[in-house]
């Protein structure tokens, strides 16, 4: 490697205390284990939650409601919805006005585990809340709203 090519430590730093990729990243994946330590008791993950709320709804989703929704792309969306199948709490179904997509809802099941989990979830956002203080979560949801 050529001396030029040296990448000097201070750049390393400056990276780590300003990037907002790894901040918005860090604060992600605190905030999912917080959740998902909240869920583990009724065998619900935060990703799973959030994926089987976005099918709470009047009518059956499309596989494209619910991925832009949760930005998630198609693969893992199937990937995450085949877990919850297996588990009898979400059936996909053939879409009749056009056969080659599918439509998602909650089963009985899904829906009971839906209302246990959603409790957890209140109490999780009202200590997450808190700790934000007065103004912090509305301004903080605002915020990552900006980012396209």
């Amino acid at each position: 490697m050529a001396e030029s090519d040296v990448i000097p430590f201070s750049a390393t730093l400056h990276v780590r205390d300003t990037c907002l990729c790894l901040h918005v990243q860090r604060a992600a994946r605190a905030l999912a284990r917080r959740f998902d330590n909240a869920m583990k008791p009724i065998g619900l993950n935060n990703g799973q939650f959030s994926l089987m709320m976005s099918l709470n709804r009047p009518q059956p989703a499309t596989m494209a409601q619910v991925s832009t929704l949760l930005a998630m792309d198609r693969t893992t969306l199937t990937a995450a919805l085949k877990v919850l199948e297996r588990r009898g709490l979400v059936e996909t179904g053939i879409d009749p006005k056009d056969r080659r997509g599918r439509l998602l809802r909650l089963t009985k099941d899904g829906m009971a585990m839906l209302s246990a989990a959603l409790p957890i979830w209140v109490r999780m956002h009202a200590e997450i809340d808190a700790e934000l203080g007065e103004g912090g979560p509305a301004a903080l949801r605002v915020m990552l709203g900006g980012i396209r």
